[in-house]
């Protein structure tokens, strides 16, 4: 059963989330199954309804119209369920059509009790049964229920993962790992605490790769948070305290830590960029609610800067913590893409790799660009203008992300031999480290987070002597005079066929074969041709020639009509 599910889920829409191609699949599938078993449901004029019994299990396929009505009804709920976000009404439609899926898979089940169908059919039914049970149960918030039916859903599943091969047995822990995240939540509804944790670890664990299972931990995660945000009130931030009245800002709120401690446990780079775009996906949602309510707020705002003589209203104020903390985490993000491309710039001098784009200096000066971009929208957010102390902060952040950028310009100078640009950007790199140390002092606990200068330091002191040394052998090196056979005068190969001479662009892209488009060449002028003789010739006369033209009027019209001639 499970296998001719999933087969035709993936094949036909699910592999994408596209139920209603699955459902007209389904139906599909029914009424060629119908057909060729020649069990019609009446004809274009009646509706004869007929049910599969045990005496006519003769052929499998029977229970397949069964599995495939289950599936037809499961999908259209499932639908139904995304179109629900935007209209609730359509809930209603979807409890129905998942009730009517338990319906099929009952009777599914009680006809595999059939001693004609094996063991491990039965089993599956069984599964398959308490599996869609389960789902009805969630959706109606029956969270024992669900928990009882989901729990026999994984049991059978596991014991036939142990009862088969390797091979076979990946089906059903599949299917095992998609129910675990209901069977946590449904648990932390019945008042397990610890289950909140269990769905992070889960959600950690699923990495990227599995869309469907990813997207059900985010939703039952947000709406654990939903019930929490209920008890938060207010947010403190730099000394100021500012109550939290958005649902959606409170919800985030509260998600903030957990997502920042996920993100710091993540694996690879790959989970922890997900995460990262999760948390700025949330958090710009967080931030159009605030906008929202800024918008009717506007005039009040204007008057409590008049009176409070510069002091932000709170839904200001907490507009700029949003904007604060979405700054952070895509400085926090571009950070970690850069320590990835430094990384990769290490393994690539060590070991040249060919087929794949290798990584530049210059896409690390991109990402620092970024940065410092980020952090001038920081030194202006509204409220924080007159902090001297988080505009230092800033200031020595800034500092520090110059350095690094300067650092990995002259990188890009050392690559082209541009010697004397690379070592003034590394007395560049120098003094804006200096500048970090001696003004760090008190900031030292905000400056723990951001890359070590002193290692920057000790890098740049030796690449400047590694790049003089390189600059001395490459104003001494014999390579680069010039021979007879190396000199190029420009020319494309079509002319200098007699002259031997090393081009090395005749193997490039950029080859200079010939002169194209070619030049302009003179060529004669079409001739002219004028006939002077024609206006001396006199020619003979002709009047003898010229048949006299006969005399015409009144008198000659008579002779014509009694027929005279002249």
């Amino acid at each position: 059963v499970l296998q001719i599910v999933k087969e035709s889920q993936q094949q036909h829409g699910l592999r994408h989330g596209d139920f209603q191609r699955y459902r007209g699949y389904c139906s599909r599938r029914l009424r060629r199954l119908r057909k060729t078993l020649n069990f019609k449901m009446g004809n274009r004029h009646k509706f004869t309804g007929k049910k599969v019994t045990e005496e006519i299990l003769s052929d499998n396929r029977y229970l397949l119209l069964i599995l495939m009505d289950a599936e037809r009804a499961w999908s259209y709920a499932m639908q139904l369920k995304q179109e629900a976000n935007t209209e609730p009404r359509k809930r209603f439609h979807l409890l129905s059509r998942l009730r009517k899926a338990v319906k099929h898979a009952e009777e599914l089940e009680r006809l595999c009790e059939s001693n004609r169908v094996d063991a491990k059919t039965k089993l599956e039914a069984q599964a398959y049964m308490a599996y869609l049970t389960g789902m009805l149960r969630f959706e109606h918030q029956e969270w024992k229920a669900a928990m009882e039916a989901f729990n026999k859903c994984k049991t059978i599943y596991e014991k036939l993962a142990n009862a088969f091969t390797e091979e076979q047995a990946v089906l059903y822990n599949q299917r095992v790992e998609e129910i675990s995240p209901n069977i946590r939540y449904c648990a932390y509804n019945i008042g397990d605490q610890s289950a909140m944790n269990e769905l992070m670890q889960m959600r950690l664990r699923s990495g990227g790769t599995e869309g469907l299972l990813a997207e059900k931990l985010e939703a039952l995660i947000t709406q654990t948070r939903a019930k929490q945000a209920a008890t938060m009130s207010e947010v403190e931030w730099r000394g100021r305290t500012v109550p939290v009245k958005i649902d959606k800002v409170r919800i985030f709120l509260l998600g903030l830590a957990d997502n920042e401690a996920a993100i710091a446990q993540a694996e690879n780079e790959e989970t922890k960029e997900r995460l990262f775009e999760s948390l700025l996906s949330e958090c710009r949602d967080a931030i159009q609610a605030v906008r929202e309510e800024l918008k009717p707020d506007q005039k009040q705002r204007e008057h409590s800067l008049e009176n409070d003589s510069g002091k932000v209203s709170n839904i200001q104020y907490l507009h700029s913590y949003l904007t604060y903390i979405k700054l952070s985490t895509a400085i926090k993000r571009n950070e970690s893409m850069a320590k990835s491309l430094q990384k990769a710039l290490l393994q690539q001098q060590r070991s040249d790799e060919d087929g794949k784009r290798s990584p530049r200096p210059q896409d690390l000066i991109r990402l620092y660009d970024i940065i410092l971009q980020n952090l001038v929208e920081l030194t202006q957010l509204p409220g924080l203008e007159e902090d001297k102390n988080f505009q230092k902060e800033i200031g020595l952040k800034t500092l520090v992300y110059k350095a690094y950028r300067c650092f990995f310009i002259a990188q890009s100078y050392v690559l082209v031999k541009k010697w004397s640009e690379a070592l003034v950007l590394y007395e560049r790199v120098l003094k804006y480290a200096r500048e970090v140390q001696s003004g760090a002092g008190a900031h030292r606990n905000s400056l723990k987070e951001l890359p070590d200068v002193q290692e920057l330091i000790t890098q740049v002191n030796a690449e400047k002597y590694s790049l003089q040394a390189a600059a001395i052998l490459d104003a001494n090196d014999p390579h680069e005079t010039e021979s007879p056979s190396q000199v190029k005068d420009g020319k494309p190969l079509s002319e200098r066929f007699e002259t031997f001479c090393l081009d090395p662009s005749l193997v490039s892209k950029q080859v200079s074969l010939v002169h194209f488009p070619p030049g302009f060449q003179p060529i004669p002028c079409k001739p002219l041709f004028f006939d002077l003789a024609l206006n001396h010739v006199a020619f003979p006369p002709l009047e003898d020639k010229v048949e006299q033209k006969a005399k015409s009027g009144l008198t000659g019209y008579i002779k014509g009509i009694f027929g005279f001639k002249s």
